[in-house]
């Protein structure tokens, strides 16, 4: 499904977890995150998310990291591709599985998760959590609230030391 996307991420934080959590029952999942590979494609079929993964994956600049349930690691809960620009990492695309999107969705938490990893990568690789992203304009207050978001200009927002320290103790305890 290859529609005219406006530029920005439009991605929504359902609900701030510490893994993902069963929207009928509660029950809370652990996950985990891991690079994504070509072995990994028969799993991504195009028909079922919104941007085109393969191309993402294809892209030498980018990594691209899939969330899991540990318990199981075949279905794919959401998608995060992310740039290092040395100094900094971008958020180029973030997308829950069709089923965790929309008011039936299968789970809370999805999207915190995969922004959390990509704070962590930050830290990881001692650029302090700084993670840029583009937003869909309706969406920057949404994001300012939620993930504690900085609007610099345009569509474009940065998540700052504090904040991604947040995010980060919020998903990965250790």
């Amino acid at each position: 499904m290859n529609t005219q996307q406006q530029p920005g991420l439009s991605f929504e934080i359902d609900k701030l977890t510490n893994s993902i959590e069963n929207t009928l029952t509660g029950e809370v999942f652990d996950t985990e995150i891991v690079k994504l590979i070509d072995g990994d494609k028969k799993y991504v079929r195009k028909a079922d998310w919104e941007f085109n993964w393969h191309k993402e994956l294809k892209d030498e600049t980018k990594a691209v990291y899939k969330l899991t349930t540990v318990n199981n690691p075949l279905i794919i809960q959401g998608l995060l591709s992310i740039e290092d620009k040395q100094d900094h990492i971008f958020m180029h695309l973030i997308e829950s599985a069709r089923f965790n999107k929309g008011k039936n969705k299968a789970y809370y938490g999805v999207p915190g998760n995969l922004v959390a990893y990509a704070c962590k990568v930050s830290v990881d690789k001692g650029y302090e959590g700084f993670l840029a992203f583009d937003a869909k304009s309706a969406l920057i207050k949404h994001y300012q609230e939620s993930l504690h978001a900085t609007h610099f200009r345009g569509l474009r927002m940065f998540i700052e030391t504090r904040a991604a320290l947040r995010l980060i103790a919020q998903y990965f305890k250790s």
